[in-house]
């Protein structure tokens, strides 16, 4: 898989873009600031919907502007769509596929498949479990893009759920509070347990992978390895080494149900969710540690890097291989480090790549970088591709 073309019209800090690709490697070069980062984070959108950097996105239309539209042409074992899409202030994205609007912009998912190594990535390993739901949810939903529909249910049944806890908690409790609450009970468990199974595949799956990655980067250090912390779910389940099963959807189900009734009282009292996949959790472990408050710097680092690294190689497992976004990490990372991101990344069909020097570009991965420049005093800066040559990179960590 790669991108043939990517545009961009008002968003972050570009006013247009339009930049032709091909598989292989593209660096974008420029300092701090004059937009790499944005060009990478549009692609990011486009296959996950969503921005590595903030929750809304309001902040990813340009100053001054209402909307922003984001395109690329992706090519994927010889066929080629388009897609398109635009975010509006005050009102829902829009969404093409060839030209052609879809009625939901979810409909787009898989399309484009990216994995994105970032700074951000960090908060990962000591970040809170918000993180690591995210980055399990929305690897689940590159290998299973209608997953994104059933996140969007759970959700808002969950919203809808939680309001009602909230009201029923405050006065007195009538028959058809209760009766209501049966209902969404039954909603929440139903879209509760086809996310959990997925989850639970996706652990199992991403394991052997993590645990090669992280051993490929850091052989002094204690193993890795990956589980599924959740506070209502059977130890049997949360074995990384099982195999799903088929009725495995039903019986989280069942156990949903059962969760819920039995917390129904603590859950009116406090007027919140207590049980479900939004309180879950993906352990990260070094030998028998917690990775989060036990791994060092360099230990946590390592730990980021290989669950990126094991994503994409999962993925390309399954028979495509994602587009490869690497967002100003080399200078943060040491030669072992460098050296293992750079031997994955010199294999990807496409990987982009953004440095604020040379420098910071292995030698594996050189190429004529795009430098990225911008115009402009504070806020209204704009960022465009310049046209001045860049020296090579070279690698000066070796």
């Amino acid at each position: 898989m790669f991108i043939r073309a990517l545009s961009v019209r008002d968003f972050r800090s570009w006013e247009h873009a339009e930049l032709e690709l091909s598989p292989g490697r593209t660096v974008l070069l420029g300092a701090n600031g004059n937009g790499k980062t944005n060009l990478i984070e549009a692609v990011g959108y486009l296959a996950t919907l969503g921005s590595h950097r903030v929750a809304a996105d309001a902040p990813l239309i340009r100053l001054g502007t209402t909307q922003a539209r984001i395109g690329a042409t992706v090519v994927n074992q010889g066929r080629e769509l388009r897609v398109d899409v635009e975010l509006k202030q005050g009102s829902a994205n829009r969404a093409q596929i060839n030209r052609s609007p879809v009625r939901r912009s979810r409909e787009i998912l898989g399309i484009l498949q990216t994995v994105l190594f970032a700074p951000e990535d960090l908060a990962l390993v000591r970040g809170d479990p918000g993180e690591r739901r995210r980055f399990l949810d929305e690897l689940c939903t590159a290998r299973l893009p209608r997953l994104a529909g059933v996140r969007a249910d759970y959700d808002k049944v969950l919203r809808q759920r939680s309001a009602l806890l909230k009201t029923a908690g405050r006065q007195v409790r009538s028959r058809t509070d209760l009766s209501t609450l049966d209902v969404w009970d039954g909603h929440l468990a139903e879209h509760a347990s086809v996310l959990l199974a997925q989850r639970l595949r996706l652990v199992n799956d991403l394991y052997p992978y993590l645990a090669q990655a992280y051993q490929s980067i850091a052989p002094e250090s204690r193993p890795a390895a990956i589980g599924y912390r959740s506070g209502y779910l059977p130890p049997e389940l949360l074995d990384p080494a099982r195999e799903p099963a088929a009725d495995d959807v039903e019986y989280l189900r069942e156990i949903m149900l059962r969760e819920l009734s039995t917390a129904r009282t603590r859950e009116l009292d406090r007027g919140v969710c207590l049980v479900g996949p939004h309180r879950d959790d993906l352990e990260l472990l070094l030998g028998s540690a917690p990775a989060k408050g036990f791994a060092s710097h360099g230990e946590s680092w390592s730990f980021a890097l290989a669950l990126r690294l094991a994503s994409f190689e999962l993925l390309r497992s399954g028979g495509t291989e994602p587009v490869l976004l690497l967002d100003d990490v080399f200078a943060e990372l040491d030669r072992r480090r460098r050296t293992a991101l750079a031997e994955v990344a010199a294999g990807a069909e496409q990987v982009l790549i953004t440095a604020a020097v040379p420098e910071d570009v292995p030698a594996a991965l050189a190429a004529e970088p795009l430098r990225v420049q911008t115009t402009g005093e504070a806020d209204q800066r704009t960022s465009h591709i310049g046209a001045d040559p860049v020296p090579q990179p070279e690698d000066m960590h070796s």
